[in-house]
């Protein structure tokens, strides 16, 4: 078993996967996504590290396993665990629908998504906005805050990732969790307060924290991203490697990797062609290396003690529901195809397991994107929170189409009519001048999953606030 140690001077941690300095030994030793001790020495003492990072851990460490399935189960049967609304849908939905629908938008959409406003078109994307699980999750927070009126009210992150709807958090007096250089502190937390967990959910670990505290839990987390967890499960319980299509630092795929056994998580259809590479020793196209070299490369992205040449016989795939549909479904076949070549086709299925994960939100406003750039449009406007990455992979379609797009999370980044400051898909920060075309021009226009109509409606009116005042210049 690991020895305690200070762990106020362990090594930084991403935020998104540390924990808090205050958690108890038993704690730090029972997970393999929390803080743990080391056993390797470093120039002869002890060193604290984080356990994403478990590629140098020593397989022989003991870790206590944990029936995730079954911690879940309990934890939604108990008195303070509530993932259903108070009583109070219908009147914050009302309440919601003032604060974030938009007319602009509503004039759109009977119009078959398109309307002339001047000399700006707007062609706006066929599905777009807030999904069934945002709009749920803001709905149960809001309801949450009218069953709890007195007392002290916590966010583990953002509700969602959009500024906009964050903010109407704080104005609400609903606290989100600070965090530290070791991660999130849970220390002010206490028994009696109310802690939400967000729409892509809370690790194991997280949880655990929360109900040791004795406070009332909040789940607003998307049945969707609970689907996955479900998959992870079933592919631990079978003994297959989790390969998650991810980004290992995303709070969503932190939550699914905590319930998962072994894990690898691969960002995209280059990092999945390495895996498989490897896993036909150099076979498929070279870009692997040595196992030394492996490790390095996903150390941040691997559970505890992984061993590549081990831990790759088999594999079941999994998702971050927000990544594009089209990568997952690749990396998907590519996995299954890898296996056939390894294994045989008569094998593939005791090495390769599948399930459909992929959110149908996601799905469709991937879908309306590619028929918006498709369409004849000037430029694009994407809207949504600069954390949002189902909002990035909207952009990402429309840097494959080669059109001007502009990623922006609040209007105020259109900073004039001759410049704007966007980010590209990769989260790259841009400014650029002569943005706007002169003259008539057609816009395309879409918003991520998080985004209200509201803020779409702001954007769009500071557009056309541009273009008039580009005509009264000529006047």
């Amino acid at each position: 078993m690991a020895t305690a140690c200070n762990l106020a001077g362990v090594a930084k941690v991403p935020a998104a996967l540390g924990l808090s300095t205050s958690l108890s030994r038993k704690r730090v030793e029972s997970s393999s996504t929390s803080l743990r001790v080391s056993t390797r020495q470093r120039g002869g003492r002890r060193a604290c590290e984080p356990a994403r990072c478990d590629a140098t851990h020593p397989a022989e460490d003991h870790v206590e396993q944990v029936d995730t399935r079954e911690f879940r189960r309990t934890l939604s049967r108990g008195k303070n665990y509530n993932r259903n609304g108070y009583g109070y849908k219908k009147e914050m939905l009302e309440q919601m629908d003032v604060e974030y629908t938009s007319d602009l938008v509503k004039t759109l959409k009977e119009n078959n998504f398109e309307y002339t406003w001047g000399n700006v078109t707007v062609k706006l994307a066929n599905s777009f906005g807030f999904c069934w699980g945002v709009e749920r999750a803001v709905q149960i927070a809001y309801e949450a805050r009218k069953q709890f009126p007195e007392q002290q009210l916590w966010l583990t992150n953002e509700i969602i990732h959009n500024p906009t709807v964050n903010q109407r958090m704080t104005d609400m007096e609903i606290k989100e969790l600070s965090v530290t250089e070791n991660g999130k502190d849970f220390s002010p937390v206490e028994k009696g307060d109310v802690v939400i967990l967000p729409a892509f959910g809370a690790s194991l670990q997280e949880m655990q924290i929360l109900d040791e505290k004795k406070v009332q839990i909040v789940d607003t987390t998307c049945p969707w991203v609970s689907k996955v967890w479900n998959t992870v499960e079933k592919h631990r319980k079978n003994i297959y490697t989790s390969v998650i299509h991810g980004k290992y630092a995303h709070e969503e795929t932190v939550a699914t990797a905590s319930f998962a056994g072994k894990y690898i998580i691969a960002k995209n259809i280059k990092e999945a062609t390495y895996i498989c590479d490897y896993i036909l020793g150099g076979k498929l196209d070279g870009s692997s290396g040595t196992k030394e070299e492996f490790l390095e490369k996903f150390k941040y992205a691997i559970s505890k003690a992984f061993d590549p040449d081990r831990d790759l016989e088999k594999v079941g795939i999994a998702n971050q529901t927000t990544m594009l549909k089209g990568e997952t479904e690749e990396i998907g076949k590519l996995l299954e195809r890898t296996m056939m070549q390894k294994y045989g086709v008569e094998n593939a299925t005791d090495h390769f397991m599948s399930f459909n994960t992929i959110c149908d939100a996601t799905q469709e406003r991937q879908d309306a994107m590619y028929k918006l750039v498709d369409d004849k449009v000037d430029l694009v406007l994407v809207v949504g929170g600069w954390n949002s990455s189902n909002t990035s992979h909207l952009q990402e379609i429309a840097e494959l189409k080669s059109i001007p797009s502009y990623w922006i999370d609040t209007p105020e980044r259109m900073l004039s009519g001759k410049r704007i400051a966007f980010k590209l898909n990769h989260g790259e920060y841009v400014e650029k001048d002569n943005w706007l075309p002169e003259g008539p021009i057609t816009v395309g226009i879409t918003s991520g999953a998080s985004t209200p109509d509201k803020v779409v409606e702001d954007v769009l009116k500071r557009l056309f606030q541009f273009k008039r005042e580009e005509v009264l210049a000529l006047l």
